[in-house]
């Protein structure tokens, strides 16, 4: 399917009703609703602590609470509701980096310093045939975008400077591209950091590839993965919660609602060189990003997608739903995962 194609069908998602079961279990979490008052899809969010979280999505909505949801607000993201915003990452209550999508120039990272009442341009795309996915800062200092191969060239980003200046990675630094390889830009989970100097790419149709960095990003290599591919399928984001012991997810995006590929959970312990395959969540439909609960334990994890939610208390060896509504950002810290949905966010909470 044509990239602009995929684009349209993930903006064009509408919500289902929230399931509201979960089992009678002592490790059961409590689900709740937090409307934020508008319908567009939260593609990403990023949580700075149990109640600092930032959100961004379609239509140019970016919203932060203070208060772990109990009241978002929407700032005056810059570009009005031009802009498609599909990552997110917060460094603080007032500081915090927004990526839009888009050939060319709508390609573009922002930062503001004030919780979102101003926005600073850092970084606009002036290559009219790239298109950038993601980002994911491993320090206050540095950080990696991810964009969509132009030809058979990878396409990155990198910052040393807290996101001031952004520098485009030589050919010779990054795996050569697939023809037409890129990611998707679901979850805002592409790209993550398993530590400071370990930073890690999931790639989409058409290998679903696993680009690796072990010294903050200046040099990469790549690994084959066993997950779904296909012309508009592969992995959509990653879990790291150390430098080698990671979970990622898959899906095949030509079927949002529909997607039923096994090979879309996958737990490595060693940075990605191999993976154990484990059990695809419960409901049908196209997983778009995926978390570790740290605080709720080790193993537990949750998932967002386009045919509903779920949550693992074992890293993903099984799965139990928590909601049928559409949600594709996601973020986690203590005990709390956050799930993005249209016109709400789904608070997933252990006691």
């Amino acid at each position: 399917m044509p990239r602009l194609a995929v684009q349209r069908l993930l903006v064009a998602i509408v919500m289902s009703p929230l399931v509201g079961r979960t089992p009678a279990s002592a490790q059961a979490p409590r689900v709740s609703t937090q409307p934020f008052g508008v319908s567009s899809l939260l593609q990403a969010l990023h949580a700075v602590n149990d109640s600092v979280v930032w959100a961004a999505g379609n239509n140019g909505v970016v919203l932060r609470t203070v208060d772990g949801g109990a009241h978002w607000q929407r700032t005056p993201a810059p570009g009005g509701d031009s802009l498609q915003y599909r990552d997110v990452h917060a460094v603080s209550r007032d500081t915090a980096f927004i990526l839009s999508i888009g050939n060319g120039s709508a390609s573009r990272i922002y930062q503001t310093n004030d919780g979102g009442s101003t926005w600073a341009l850092r970084f606009m795309n002036r290559d009219t045939t790239a298109f950038y996915d993601c980002l994911s800062f491993g320090s206050r200092q540095q950080a990696i975008v991810f964009g969509d191969a132009t030809d058979t060239r990878t396409n990155m980003l990198r910052t040393d400077d807290g996101g001031h200046s952004w520098t485009s990675l030589a050919p010779a630094a990054v795996p050569r591209a697939l023809p037409s390889e890129g990611a998707f830009a679901a979850s805002g989970l592409c790209v993550v950091h398993g530590d400071s100097s370990t930073v890690y790419v999931a790639t989409g149709a058409p290998g679903a590839r696993l680009f690796r960095s072990r010294d903050a990003g200046h040099t990469w290599d790549v690994e084959d993965t066993p997950f779904v591919r296909g012309t508009a399928a592969g992995l959509t984001g990653l879990a790291f919660s150390s430098a080698h012991r990671g979970l990622a997810v898959g899906a095949d995006i030509n079927m949002l609602r529909t997607d039923t590929s096994a090979s879309v959970v996958g737990f490595t312990a060693d940075g990605g060189r191999t993976w154990e395959m484990r059990t695809r969540p419960p409901l049908a439909g196209a997983i778009a990003g995926v978390a570790w609960v740290p605080g709720a334990g080790e193993s537990v994890a949750v998932v967002s997608g386009y045919g509903g939610s779920s949550y693992s208390l074992n890293g993903g060896r099984s799965w139990t739903a928590i909601s049928t509504a559409v949600t594709a950002g996601i973020a986690a810290h203590g005990r709390r995962a956050w799930l993005g949905g249209r016109g709400a966010v789904y608070l997933v909470e252990w006691p």
